[in-house]
């Protein structure tokens, strides 16, 4: 068998192509996730702690800044050494919300997948059959 025909058997398998459109539609669901993130979820914490909160310009600067610059942009295209904690923030932020939305998805999907609480079934005819001659053989006298 060609390494051609192996390889083409191995794209096409169910799985492979589940696991592609995955993480097509993983990625997509993370640009909702940032979009959440950047458009709602952070104007909302600005409003909440009085405005001013922007964890993407949080930073620490390592070492020297001769010129005493300032922004992070600045910094950056000067080549001074910064710690930009407040990208990690933002990233973390969005991972614990995107693994929020997923938990709750997956339960979501579990409850509906459950299937309904059955009635018991019935008890087979010959099975009460025989319950009834037990209980008859009871209420005889013993001899």
């Amino acid at each position: 068998m060609s390494i051609i025909q192996e390889f083409k058997e191995f794209a096409v398998k169910g799985n492979m192509m589940d696991m592609a459109i995955g993480v097509i539609i993983g990625g997509a669901f993370g640009k909702i996730i940032d979009s959440l993130v950047k458009d709602i979820i952070m104007p909302l914490i600005t409003v909440i702690t009085g405005g001013g909160v922007d964890f993407t310009q949080k930073f620490f600067v390592l070492g020297k800044n001769p010129d005493n610059l300032q922004s992070l942009d600045a910094l950056q295209k000067a080549g001074v050494n910064v710690l930009t904690y407040g990208n990690f923030i933002t990233i973390f932020l969005n991972f614990l919300i995107l693994a929020w939305v997923v938990f709750l998805m997956v339960k979501m999907i579990n409850r509906v997948r459950k299937p309904a609480e059955a009635a018991p079934a019935a008890t087979p005819e010959d099975i009460e059959l025989l319950r009834e001659i037990r209980d008859e053989l009871k209420r005889r006298p013993q001899a």
